[in-house]
């Protein structure tokens, strides 16, 4: 029963109940009691035997925590259980923190689950957006998608981002050593990148700047469970308009690509080749007399760019931010990732390199695994669900995988907090357990830029660690564990760079 039905129950006792002389503010108290009462009677039920707190915030619940989250509050819940619980408003949530029950949840069935992200998510997506589909409907577009992520597709990407990523170098050593908290330096690399490999160069570098300080309003609405209405002045409301302005761009985008194609013109980034697969297609099809394929509106393009700059934006800048502080605290495996550059082609990126660079792949795996970007992925339960022969978790309920706690499994990664890409290798064990390997999902909506994700963090690497030198400057914050949406050093990754001086 939900909370508007059991204040209406309430109403109708009182209206049914018979008259007395009680005054209308007594009336309007005891409605609000029953409802308070009831509220924690409902939580309690819903709690069954889970870990959690043993009783509701009246109304907010733990709203605070869920605003201002913090990776240690986390640990705890970890730490609790295979499962716990706690409450937001009006949602109830279930935490899953085992590497069995995460991967149950990733795998679920349709009937039972679907993808939530985070409450805010449909309010600043769209609710319309593919990636809120379900089922065959879910499976059929999204299989209209994995080509551009395709080897060969990576590989036509790469001196798009060899490009962004000698601009920002030399944006950088402009500094000339100056100690900077590199967080935020990462961060618009990575959307610079995005974009021009989603996008193409339609657009220009004041409007990509543009496009990067709206995208922070997204971010910052990525609290698990957000105030329930957009209002003026909320972190959704912020975002939706961050995202309306990122609309209006990709669509102008889309047209210009439209035109340019239609007119010959040459390839110049995912979605360019996109629109000509789509023609291609079509042409097929009716070479061979078949029904036309599905088409594409301009505006289903642009979503489903949005998602592939969702699904990449804060997860990617995290490890990026993570991968320079750990490569310089490390110094030994950075030469290594060096060493091995040198022996190949260090000059311009191409598939082969990447593809030849067996060490510096361990390290960015071994990155993803010890400071993993995303630690949780948010489901909807469509209907009860038996999670456990002892708890059924309830309908309408978040139910929330972790990363984490399988990523650090000592029983899947011995000595699991120190950094060793070696774990990775042919004389290491870390590849005997991919079921503990979460850092991209698992199941029908696992990350279907996975690959496009490792590889822009190896090139990235692989160009830095050839013509830059870096220090990290540590601090006491340099180790702790911080959330903008995704995890990063608390103290920001405080980095200074110098062109290299040594081949």
């Amino acid at each position: 029963m939900s909370l508007a039905e059991s204040a209406q129950m309430v109403l109708d006792w009182l209206h049914l109940s018979k008259p007395t002389k009680v005054p209308a503010w007594g009336c309007v108290a005891t409605a609000i009691l029953g409802l308070l009462v009831y509220e924690q009677l409902d939580y309690r039920r819903k709690k069954g035997p889970l870990p959690g707190p043993s009783f509701k915030i009246p109304v907010i619940g733990s709203m605070m925590d869920s605003m201002y989250p913090t990776f240690e509050k986390y640990h705890e819940k970890w730490d609790s259980g295979e499962l716990s619980c706690v409450s937001v408003f009006n949602r109830f949530i279930v935490i899953a923190s085992t590497c069995e029950l995460s991967r149950k949840v990733l795998n679920a069935p349709p009937e039972y689950v679907e993808p939530a992200v985070v409450d805010s998510m449909k309010h600043i997506l769209c609710s319309d957006n593919w990636v809120f589909l379900q089922g065959k409907t879910h499976r059929e577009y999204r299989k209209g998608l994995k080509h551009l992520f395709q080897r060969s597709a990576l590989g036509s990407y790469l001196p798009i981002q060899q490009r962004v990523y000698e601009k920002h170098f030399s944006q950088w050593l402009s500094l000339e050593g100056k100690t900077e908290e590199y967080q935020w330096q990462f961060r618009y690399l990575n959307l610079d990148s995005s974009l021009r490999v989603f996008i193409g160069n339609f657009m220009s570098d004041a409007v990509v700047q543009q496009i990067y300080e709206e995208y922070n309003n997204i971010t910052a609405a990525l609290e698990l469970v957000n105030f329930p209405i957009p209002l003026p002045g909320t972190n959704v409301y912020k975002a939706i308009q961050s995202r309306k302005f990122i609309v209006k761009w990709f669509l102008a985008s889309v047209k210009d690509g439209r035109e340019r194609m239609a007119n010959g013109g040459e390839i110049t980034c995912l979605m360019d080749a996109w629109l000509v697969s789509i023609k291609e297609a079509e042409q097929e099809a009716e070479r061979q007399g078949k029904p036309k394929p599905r088409d594409f509106t301009d505006r289903e393009i642009v979503l489903t760019i949005i998602t592939f700059l969702f699904a990449s934006q804060d997860a990617t800048s995290s490890a990026l931010t993570w991968a320079f502080q750990l490569l310089a605290d490390h110094p030994e495996v950075l030469e290594k990732v060096r060493l091995e550059q040198k022996n190949l082609d260090s000059g311009d990126l191409t598939l082969e390199r990447m593809e030849q660079s067996i060490y510096l792949r361990q390290v960015v795996k071994e990155i993803l695994r010890l400071r993993p970007p995303v630690l949780m992925v948010p489901y909807r339960t469509i209907k009860d669900w038996p999670i456990t022969d002892y708890y059924t978790v309830p309908k309408d309920s978040m139910i929330i995988p972790t990363t984490y706690p399988s990523l650090h499994d000592a029983n899947a990664y011995p000595d699991q907090d120190k950094f060793d890409p070696d774990r990775w290798g042919p004389d290491g064990t870390a590849e005997k357990h991919p079921q503990n390997f979460l850092s991209f999902g698992l199941g029908p909506h696992h990350c279907i830029g996975k690959e496009y994700a490792i590889m822009h963090l190896m090139s990235t690497i692989a160009q830095a660690c050839v013509q830059l030198d870096w220090t990290h400057h540590r601090t006491d914050k340099s180790d702790h564990i911080s959330l903008f949406a995704t995890t990063y050093p608390t103290d920001g990754c405080l980095l200074s760079f110098r062109p290299r001086s040594s081949a």
